[in-house]
């Protein structure tokens, strides 16, 4: 009997691995390619963009999720019906912290899970972590990282963003997103180890310090702090000791 596709990802079991990154941005999936060898073009169907590749011997898949908790949760159950078990999170983050440049990498150690999703798997007070094995390789990879607990929310135009944030960064929270609480959460319920890997594209307000500088070269910091945030997915996804 031939088996179905996933409904969203189009994703099958033959794409024959254990260990996936996932995108926001579709053309973040062609930049992951762009480091990877042997590429397959798997398939591409609503904000689902995927590529099956090898690095330094591992097959891995790179799917894009889209924007937001809803696609990434959908992303993820579906990446858990075909049999992954390990999945990372490469995106983009906006610091909540004075001194995060653009292009540093923001790596959550949790997740205040201020999305929608998450809570109609599990209450509020359900802690989003990450799993140790793959954030131990990741300060093996990129010991100088900033690390620390990020938020997860749901939208960018809300009257009252700039005073949330405010609050939450006086509580030491370092980065915001949109998907890591969800990719955490729903993956600690389905036992995959998952982990998420944001670069810096937004100074935290009122970081002038930064100078001047630091803006005119935003573009091409970001650039490379993307290069490298996929770069640190695969190095971990392809490290031996997971294969032990």
């Amino acid at each position: 009997m031939t088996e179905e596709q996933q409904p969203h990802t189009q994703l099958t079991t033959a794409i024959d691995t254990d260990s996936a990154i996932i995108v926001g941005d579709p053309a973040r999936v062609d930049k992951a390619a762009q480091l990877m060898t042997d590429v397959q073009d798997w398939a591409y169907n609503r904000e689902y963009k995927s590529i099956l590749g090898n690095y330094a011997g591992k097959r891995i898949l790179v799917m894009s999720t889209g924007i937001g908790a809803p696609s990434t949760g959908i992303g993820v159950e579906e990446l858990h019906n075909v049999n992954v078990k390990r999945a990372i999170r490469v995106g983009s983050a906006g610091a909540m912290q004075t001194g995060i440049n653009f292009g540093d990498l923001i790596i959550g150690e949790g997740v205040v899970r201020d999305d929608g999703l998450s809570r109609q798997y599990v209450p509020e007070i359900y802690p989003a972590v990450p799993a140790f094995n793959l954030m131990a390789l990741a300060h093996k990879y990129a010991p100088q990282a900033v690390y620390g607990i990020i938020r997860s929310h749901d939208g960018f135009y809300m009257d009252n963003n700039a005073e949330t944030e405010a609050f939450w960064s006086t509580k030491g929270i370092v980065g915001g997103d949109m998907e890591s609480g969800a990719l955490m959460t729903i993956g600690r319920q389905r036992h995959m180890e998952t982990l998420s890997i944001l670069n810096n594209v937004v100074l935290y307000e009122g970081d002038l310090a930064a100078g001047v500088n630091d803006l005119v070269n935003g573009e091409s910091a970001m650039a490379a702090g993307e290069k490298a945030s996929l770069k640190l997915a695969l190095d971990i996804l392809s490290d031996p000791s997971l294969e032990a």
